[in-house]
């Protein structure tokens, strides 16, 4: 979910032209392909598809759950402290309150423990053992909307690489300085971590992972699979265990 650097003096012209390619990385993502897995699930045992509940009613959120913290403290930066790489605060006037991490009522129909996405919504939940779920507000891509079903977490990645597909590094120049990757990082547009969705042994290309864009969370963005705020994708990677069952509803 390492480029080598020039041996050359560059000129002027060059360097912006790279600043310029890496200023567009986030819009030219596509495939959300990644490398260097921390962990590798093996493809469940099939299991009888439950029984969807009907659509769900507009969901009330009834917020942060007793004792949880506020949103200054979930999205502020103290993250920093335990990760590689800064993770930087958000400001939260800048994001729609229902895009914002909160505990709502479970509606999904699914089980504990389920990851549910609505790409339609740009929400995704976490289904918990209470009735309730935790509600993440997402940003979709044309991947996103462009594959549904049922999958399960196989890999897991912490500030993953990212590796243009080999025909995107063919059309666009833009892609071309990464086509053996670019390294993990604060300025990598996957952001701080990828969960990799497998029906059976079958990789779908089909990426939860974070970003460097926080203030598209809520949209519909040009490329990408489901993008959430790093602080987001973090605590929702701490949470699920590989083999986690992600159920996307068209």
């Amino acid at each position: 979910m390492s480029i080598a650097s020039s041996r050359e003096c560059a000129s002027p012209f060059v360097l912006w032209a790279r600043r310029a390619a890496l200023a567009a990385l986030p819009l030219l993502l596509a495939g959300c392909v990644t490398s260097k897995p921390l962990a590798t699930a093996e493809p469940p045992k099939a299991q009888p598809a439950p029984a969807f509940a009907p659509a769900p009613a507009p969901i009330a959120s009834i917020g942060p759950a007793f004792g949880e913290p506020g949103n200054a403290e979930r999205y502020g930066d103290s993250l920093t402290a335990s990760e590689p790489y800064p993770v930087k605060a958000i400001n939260t006037e800048k994001v729609k309150p229902e895009f914002l991490r909160q505990t709502v009522p479970n509606t999904t129909g699914e089980p504990a423990g389920t990851i549910v996405i609505v790409p339609s919504e740009r929400h995704l939940y976490l289904v918990q053992d209470d009735g309730t779920a935790l509600r993440y507000g997402v940003g979709v891509g044309r991947e996103g909307f462009g594959w549904s079903g049922e999958a399960y977490i196989r890999r897991k990645l912490e500030w993953p690489d990212w590796h243009p597909p080999a025909e995107m590094v063919a059309r666009d120049p833009h892609a071309r300085p990464y086509a053996n990757g670019m390294p993990g990082g604060p300025g990598n547009p996957l952001g701080a971590r990828s969960m990799t969705l497998w029906q059976g042994d079958k990789d779908t290309l089909y990426r939860i992972h974070g970003t460097i864009e926080p203030y598209s969370i809520g949209k519909a963005v040009s490329s990408g699979c489901i993008r959430m705020m790093n602080q987001d994708v973090i605590d929702l990677y701490d949470r699920v265990p590989l083999g986690t069952k992600v159920v996307v509803r068209s």
